[in-house]
């Protein structure tokens, strides 16, 4: 996806819990281009306009699944904190 659909789909995902100004992502895509996470191609919009499309990588896709493992298991230790502070 490029930028602006990318933001507008965490947005719809998420039920608008994930808001994510440009200002952020921009940058963030960025890095993740720089560490190897992402790589761009030329594409087009749904308005027919060119934009970058980033792609995720093998490389990004080993690097999200430890990070998918790392939040789980801080959620495990929240629910865990507060089913005992519930008790």
């Amino acid at each position: 996806m490029h930028g602006y659909a990318l933001a507008q789909r965490l947005k719809e995902i998420s039920e608008d819990y994930l808001r994510i100004e440009e200002g952020s992502l921009y940058p963030a895509l960025q890095r993740m281009l720089k560490v190897g996470w992402l790589e761009t191609e030329m594409g087009l919009s749904a308005r027919n306009r060119p934009v970058r499309v980033f792609k995720v990588t093998e490389v990004g896709k080993k690097h999200l699944e430890q990070e998918i493992a790392s939040v789980e298991k801080m959620f495990a230790g929240i629910t865990r904190v507060l089913a005992l502070a519930g008790e």
